[in-house]
């Protein structure tokens, strides 16, 4: 039996990165070209591996310094909507469950299967359900507004303790969560 060991990939061409604190922990931000392509929580499923990082950003970066504010601002609850060009990669079907996430106005929720609805995919809860938890851009596009059908919170790749804060920062906890 022969072992190999994992090449190393050089990192994402044109791609550049920062890291961020905020009072829901480290999240890394990348931008691609003009756009911002990821917001990760640290260590969240789907954490992109090093090679898909990119480079470390220099700074300033005036895209990143930008996003890094709005994020800031809108965890304060100074801010209540995204003004940045966004660039998430994905297939067809994720990007419009992705754009179907951002029409979700702060304070609400929704489900998978209303989701599946409105994209004409009734019986596409499950693929939504995979949809939602690629998503690249978390809290920008708010996948945390997205429940199950009983109003459960569920499936968050951040964690559900940040899914639950950040409803709670929205006011829209639903209800069956056991939090008040």
């Amino acid at each position: 039996m022969t072992t190999s060991t994992p090449s190393l990939a050089a990192p994402e061409p044109g791609r550049v990165h920062r890291r961020l604190e905020t009072p829901l922990g480290s999240y890394l931000l990348a931008v691609e070209r003009d756009a911002l392509v990821g917001l990760w929580r640290q260590d969240q499923k789907k954490f992109p591996a090093p090679d898909r990082q990119g480079t470390e950003a220099p700074a300033p970066h005036p895209l990143l310094d930008r996003a890094a504010r709005q994020l800031q601002e809108y965890l304060a609850g100074e801010r209540t909507e995204f003004d940045l060009p966004l660039a998430p990669a994905g297939t067809a079907f994720q990007r419009a469950v992705w754009t179907h996430l951002a029409t979700i106005p702060r304070g609400a929720t929704t489900t998978y299967g209303q989701i599946a609805r409105a994209l004409e995919r009734p019986r596409a809860a499950q693929a939504v359900g995979a949809a939602v938890g690629s998503n690249p851009l978390s809290i920008i596009v708010p996948c945390h507004r997205v429940v199950a059908g009983d109003g459960a919170l569920t499936g968050y790749a951040g964690g559900l303790e940040t899914k639950r804060a950040l409803l709670a920062l929205e006011g829209a906890l639903p209800s069956g969560t056991g939090t008040a």
